[in-house]
C-alpha cells in the first residue's frame, strides 16, 4: 500500500511553505523505503519553487540533498538493508540503456533523467523530493553514506559535493595543480576543501575578503577579490577556474588568468547570457566548458572520498517553519555554508 508521510510543500510560485502529507508509492520489489532525518537546502530549491527556471509544476516538494537510514526493502534488494546509512540526490531513475546510462552518466540520460522532485515517473506520477519524512527510491539510485561522515553534513554532498567533485576530478586538480574557486557559498566552500584534499593549490576569487579567514581554514592558500585589477595580476597562473557563483562575470578578465591549456568550468548558473571574446581562448587554447552533478557511481566515488578525508559541509540546521526564512537568507547570501531540514520538525 502507498505510505502516507508528512512534508512540506509550497502551491504555487513564491507560496509560503505550508505543512502537508503526500502519497509515496508502495514498496516494490527493486525499492528502498528511506526515513529521511535531513534534507538540504539548494539554491535550485528556490529557482523551482519560485518558478525562476519555468517548466515548474505545483504543488511542490522540494528537496535533493536527502540523509537519512532504511526502513525496508524490496524483496529483489541487495545492495541495501535496514538500518543503513544513506542518501538520495538529484534523480532517482533513468533509461539505464542509453549511451550515458551505461558509462555511469546517468545525469546526461538520453531520455531524461527523473529528478527527484518537480519532475516525472516513468508512469506519470509527479515526483515529490526530501522535504518530508519519508521517501521511496529504486535502489540502483540510493548512495551508501559511510559511517564516518554525519548525516546532517552529508545531506549538502548529494548535490553541492559532487557538483564541484566531478569537474574538478575531470580536469585534473590534485598535486602540481593550480586551481581557482569562484565563489565561496553553499557550492564553493565544499569545492575550496575538495580541491584542497586532491592535493591542489588553491586559491578563493571571491567578492570580498570577508570569508577570507573561513577560506584558509577550508584549505586555500590564497584568498583574493576577484576585481579586475586582481585578475590581471593573476594573468596566466591557473590550470582550472571553478565557477560556483550565478553571477555575471568579465570572462575575458577571468580566461586570461588560465594557463597554456587551462580550463574554465562552469557549475554556477547565470540568468543571463555571457559574453566573451573568442581571442580570450584562442591566445592560450583555452577550455570554456561546464559540468552537471555526476553519476551514481561516481557520487559514491565523492561521498567516500569526503568520508576518507574528513569533508562535511558547513551547516545551519533548521526546523520545518524556518525554510521561508532560509530561502530569503540563501537569496541574501546570508548562510554559511548550507541550510539543512532537520525533517523531526514536520512530525
Amino acid at each position: 500500500m502507498p505510505v502516507t508521510v508528512p512534508a512540506l510543500a509550497t502551491a504555487s510560485a513564491g507560496a509560503p511553505f505550508e505543512r502537508t502529507t503526500i502519497e509515496r508509492r508502495d514498496l516494490g520489489e527493486n525499492d528502498v523505503l528511506i526515513d529521511i532525518a535531513y534534507a538540504g537546502i539548494c539554491h535550485s530549491d528556490i529557482h523551482q519553487a519560485r518558478e525562476e527556471w519555468g517548466r515548474s509544476t505545483f504543488p511542490m516538494v522540494p528537496g535533493h540533498e536527502i540523509a537519512g537510514t532504511v526502513s525496508a526493502v524490496g524483496d529483489a534488494v541487495t545492495a541495501h538493508a535496514v538500518g543503513d546509512r544513506v542518501g538520495v540526490g538529484c534523480f532517482v531513475d533513468s533509461c539505464r540503456v542509453c549511451g550515458p546510462c551505461v558509462a555511469g552518466e546517468e545525469q546526461f540520460c538520453e531520455r531524461g533523467a527523473v529528478v527527484t522532485y518537480n519532475g516525472r515517473e516513468a508512469d506519470g506520477t509527479p515526483t515529490y523530493g526530501g522535504y518530508s519524512t519519508r521517501i521511496v527510491v529504486d535502489a540502483a539510485y540510493v548512495l551508501r553514506i559511510p559511517d564516518a561522515l554525519p548525516l546532517d553534513v552529508a545531506a549538502p554532498l548529494l548535490c553541492a559535493g559532487i557538483t564541484t567533485y566531478s569537474p574538478l576530478v575531470r580536469w585534473g586538480a590534485g598535486p602540481g595543480r593550480r586551481v581557482a574557486v569562484v565563489g565561496m557559498g553553499g557550492l564553493g566552500h565544499l569545492a575550496v576543501k575538495i580541491a584542497s584534499a586532491l592535493g591542489a593549490e588553491v586559491t578563493v576569487l571571491g567578492h570580498t575578503l570577508s570569508k577570507k579567514d573561513d577560506g584558509l581554514r577550508f584549505g586555500a592558500q590564497a584568498y583574493e577579490t576577484g576585481d579586475r585589477e586582481t585578475l590581471k595580476r593573476l594573468a596566466g597562473s591557473f590550470d582550472l577556474v571553478l565557477n560556483t557563483v550565478g553571477a555575471d562575470l568579465p570572462l575575458d578578465a577571468y580566461l586570461r588568468t588560465l594557463k597554456l591549456d587551462g580550463a574554465m568550468v562552469y557549475v554556477g548558473l547565470p540568468e543571463n547570457k555571457q559574453e566573451l571574446r573568442v581571442f580570450s581562448l584562442v591566445g592560450g587554447r583555452r577550455i570554456l566548458t561546464g559540468s552537471n552533478i555526476g553519476g551514481i557511481r561516481e557520487t559514491q566515488e565523492m561521498l567516500d572520498f569526503c568520508a576518507e578525508h574528513g569533508i562535511g559541509a558547513e551547516i545551519e540546521t533548521i526546523g520545518a517553519d524556518d525554510v521561508d526564512a532560509a530561502y530569503d537568507r540563501v537569496v541574501a547570501s546570508d548562510v554559511r555554508y548550507r541550510f539543512v531540514i532537520d525533517t523531526a520538525t514536520l512530525t
